[in-house]
């Protein structure tokens, strides 16, 4: 007896939040490396991957905790990032697509301006990543407000440290508030995974983004619940995509889920 063996599609494989990183050849090796088809690609005003001692990776990672903390929004760094990433994704236009950053604190009708220029213009899917103080949440609405205005733009906010479960809930809020507007939870709320997992069931608009995740067994029930709104990302250079790719592989229930969260959740997401 023949048994008739069903062929599984092919999937594309995406990293649904990486940084650029330098030199750009660096980061199409690391995709090869990882098997990945396309990356999500995030600008970034420091590069920690360039860093040749303890020294200058210090400075990098002071930087990059000055920014978390709310305590830098410097407009020339911001526009030098915009140029590296624009250059990335218009040389390898199949490898890459963006989510575009506008700053905080901006009225609705001037942050629309800004995502009209640096969002629409360039073609990317999303708006981020925002990252914010703890205790203002609030400065994200006309951000969420203005979004509705073209084609409600997906969200990807930095969830882990400094943020509280609090700064998660108001998130939480805000999404309700505005439903339409899917709202990525990036790093699946630090070390508030669990609470965030839960808000995230009962708010159809929250997606669980899996890069710097607080622990494997946090990937593992994230994808149990939600494997429908979990999304493989490695937050590259923080995070490796072969580990962060392997660490999918590895919980997945079945090649339902993996494919879902490997690929099939963010292309649905983002209509590609």
């Amino acid at each position: 007896m023949k048994i008739q063996l069903q062929e599984r599609t092919v999937i594309m494989i995406i990293d649904s939040h990486q940084h650029v990183l330098l030199p750009n050849e660096k980061q199409l090796e690391i995709m090869t490396e990882a098997g990945l088809d396309l990356v999500i690609l995030f600008c970034t005003t420091i590069h920690p991957e360039t860093a040749i001692d303890m020294e200058s990776f210090t400075r990098e990672i002071y930087t990059l905790s000055e920014i978390l903390n709310g305590n830098r929004n410097a407009q020339e760094a911001r526009i030098q990032s915009l140029k590296e990433q624009l250059s990335v994704i218009k040389e390898y236009p199949n490898k890459f697509i963006g989510f575009g950053m506008v700053p905080l604190g901006l009225s609705e009708e001037s942050t629309a301006e800004m995502i009209k220029e640096n969002v629409i213009k360039n073609d990317f899917r999303g708006l981020g990543e925002f990252t914010l103080a703890p205790g203002q949440m609030r400065q994200l609405d006309p951000i969420f407000s203005a979004a509705t205005a073209f084609n409600n733009l997906p969200l990807w906010i930095h969830t882990f440290a400094p943020l509280t479960l609090d700064d998660i809930k108001d998130i939480n809020k805000l999404s309700k508030k505005y439903p339409r507007i899917p709202v990525i939870l990036g790093h699946l709320g630090g070390t508030n995974w669990l609470d965030t997992i839960k808000l995230a069931k009962e708010n159809p608009s929250l997606y669980l983004d899996l890069s710097a995740t607080f622990a494997t067994i946090a990937v593992s029930f994230a994808i149990k619940e939600l494997p429908d709104r979990t999304l493989f990302s490695s937050d590259a250079p923080y995070g490796d995509p072969v580990l962060a790719r392997n660490t999918i592989e590895r919980v997945a229930a079945d090649n339902y889920i993996r494919d879902r969260v490997l690929g099939e959740n963010i292309s649905e997401l983002l209509n590609l």
